[in-house]
Order: structure tokens, then sequence, then C-alpha cells
């Protein structure tokens, strides 16, 4: 017989941290998925000490509430008294996030990186490659060339070849501005699957990154629902979904108008969604039509489709369904603005755009 056998999910503990750090990254998974609702987050999380155990007799869930306040992850120094998130907690997220996708990214290959350029870069990265013809030699990374020589040819002769030898990898000064759109419809999280906790997760861990390791480019993120807005890193938590329909009109208004107080040359969109555009606004008034890929919205978007594309600003969809009718949107969508599409599942997304994002900067869009 064909099938899948299912299990209890057991969150897992690693033995090498103390009980609250165990305990902090099941909080922080909660944080994420109850979009910022501390209460509802431990509640969760003692049902599940309940059943699996996960603190133990001598550290229980109250003596790790009252280490989230003296910690400062959590504070209830407000008019109502509820439990809330602080600043600390919500970096703490995002890194976590960043850890989660980033550690899961499986390299493509050493010197694996595509560029329109020739010569070496001016960026120092963190990535290795073997070395190639027409490298310099202060490029080679010594100590990772000794590794090679004594890991290939034992340690009685000493031999260096050029197979031994390993560069450090650079990449070009591209400032890029990015626009991040999240689809908050209430399809995100229809049929009983969560894709806003992912889309969330994502949208973080790509913050996170952009912060630390390229703080010269730019991130805005915007969510689109019957509207589209802008919403800060630190309300990405608390992000939520709503009773909305999908209009796709409103968030690429929005995006490109962001992209355009940009002065860097480098500018793109990235649209996370699971639908098709199902709204517009005109006026005071919305035009809706859940049921199909209605004409008059369909033609508005892929009008906007093809604005990005004559002011060089390339949109990247990754559509986390697998609906045929959908599939044939996003490619005729791709197809007008000479963008990307990816078709992924909710596992693969983030690598997807963390793959994307890195070929970009190393390009001129």
């Amino acid at each position: 017989m064909i099938g899948q056998r299912f299990t209890e999910y057991i969150p897992e503990k690693n033995p090498e941290q103390s009980t609250f750090d165990n305990l902090l990254n099941v909080f922080l998974q909660l944080m994420v998925i109850t979009a910022g609702d501390v209460a509802e987050a431990l509640s969760w999380l003692t049902n599940l000490d309940r059943q699996y155990n996960i603190s133990n007799a001598e550290y229980g869930i109250g003596d790790f509430i009252e280490d989230l306040k003296a910690k400062g992850y959590i504070t209830d120094d407000n008019q109502k008294g509820e439990f809330k998130l602080t600043a600390k907690s919500e970096q703490t997220i995002r890194k976590s996030a960043l850890e989660e996708i980033f550690g899961k990214l499986r390299k493509s290959g050493k010197g694996d990186h595509h560029t329109r350029h020739s010569g070496r870069g001016d960026e120092i990265s963190s990535d290795f490659r073997e070395f190639q013809f027409g490298d310099s030699p202060e490029q080679i990374e010594l100590t990772e060339s000794l590794k090679n020589a004594q890991i290939n040819h034992g340690f009685g002769d000493f031999m260096l070849t050029e197979g031994d030898l390993e560069v450090r990898e650079r990449e070009f000064k591209t400032q890029t501005s990015t626009v991040l759109m999240i689809d908050i419809s209430h399809s995100m999280i229809l049929y009983g699957e969560d894709r806003i906790t992912p889309a969330k997760k994502v949208a973080m861990a790509l913050a996170e990154m952009i912060t630390k390791k390229y703080p010269k480019d730019t991130l805005d993120i915007i969510v689109f629902g019957n509207d589209a807005w802008q919403i800060e890193i630190k309300d990405l938590p608390y992000l939520n979904v709503g009773p909305y329909h999908t209009n796709t009109v409103a968030g690429l208004e929005l995006a490109m108008d962001l992209l355009r107080r940009r002065k860097n040359k480098n500018k793109q969109i990235f649209m996370i969604t699971d639908g098709k555009p199902t709204c517009l606004k005109e006026g005071i008034k919305y035009y809706k039509n859940s049921f199909g890929l209605d004409p008059k919205i369909l033609n508005k978007t892929l009008n906007l489709a093809a604005q990005c594309r004559r002011i060089n600003i390339p949109i990247t969809t990754f559509m986390i369904a697998s609906d045929p009718y959908l599939q044939q949107f996003v490619r005729e969508f791709t197809e007008v603005n000479s963008g990307n599409a990816y078709y992924s599942s909710l596992q693969g997304l983030g690598h997807l755009i963390f793959e994307d994002y890195k070929k970009n900067r190393r390009k001129n869009l």
C-alpha cells in the first residue's frame, strides 16, 4: 500500500541548551504563528508542555515566564497589564528566522556565481571557491589552501598544487533596492494550510540578512489585500491574514512608487502570493471578482507588469500554489515583465528567495 504514515509532532530538545533556551526556541516559533499574541503563545506552550513535557520538575513554564520578563523578552508595563513583546524579542525572532532558513540553504557549487562583469569584484564574500585561471595571488586563502594540500597529499612530502588552492569569493558593489510584497488575502490560510507563517519567516530572515550583510541595500516591505500598505520590519511578527481579496494592482503601484524614490540603479520586486488578482479599487469603491481571472482586473495587472519592465524593475513571483490556471496567469505576467517566476512549496520558499536575491546583487538589473 502506497501512502504516508503520520506520527505525533514532538518538539525537539537540544541537549546542549538549557531548559530556558529550548523553551525559548518553541516560544519564538509560536509568536510568529500567533501574530505576536504573547498570551496565546504562552497558552499553546503550556498545552505542549502538558503533552510532551518540554519543561522539567526543576524548571516549569511559570519559571520560564518570569525569566522572559527578567531577561527583557516580554513586558507587562502598559495600561492594561498585558504581556507584550519587546524590541529584543522582535530582533531575536528575525535572527532565529535567518538561522532557520539560511542554515538550510545548500550551496549550488564552488564558483557558481554568474555575473556580466569580468575581473574580480570589490566586496569580500564569506564564500570560498577553487582557484581559477586569472585569479590574482592576493585572493588566495593560504590557510584553506594548506589544509587542502595536507588532506590531498598527506603530511610526509609536502606538496601544494593548483588543485589545492582556494580563493575567497568577491562580489561587485551593487547596491540593490528591493520591495517585498506579501499577500495577506484570506486564501493564505484557506483549506487548513498556513501559508502566511512561512512568508513572514522568509521576510524576517531576508530583512535580517540585508541589515547585517548588505547594510547599503534597502528593503521595503508591503502587504496587499483589498488595499496595499507599507509595514516596518519590526511589524512582521504581528502580521496577520485578513478577510481580504487580492488587489495585486495596489501592491504593484505602491512598490513602484517606493522604488522611484531610490537613487541606485538596481531595483527589483519580490512578490509572495498564492492566488490570482481578484480586486481593484476604483475611487472609493472596490471592484471584486473572486471566481476567476476577470479580464478587467487581469489587464490592469499586466499593464503594470509592462510598466515595470519599461523602467527596468524586474518582478520575481513566488507562487505558493500549484493550480494550473494560476500557473498560466503567472507565466503570462512574467513574460510581460521579463521577470522570473517560481512555483514553490512552502518548504522551498526561503531557498529560492535567498538565492535569487544574492544572484541579482551580482549584476546590473
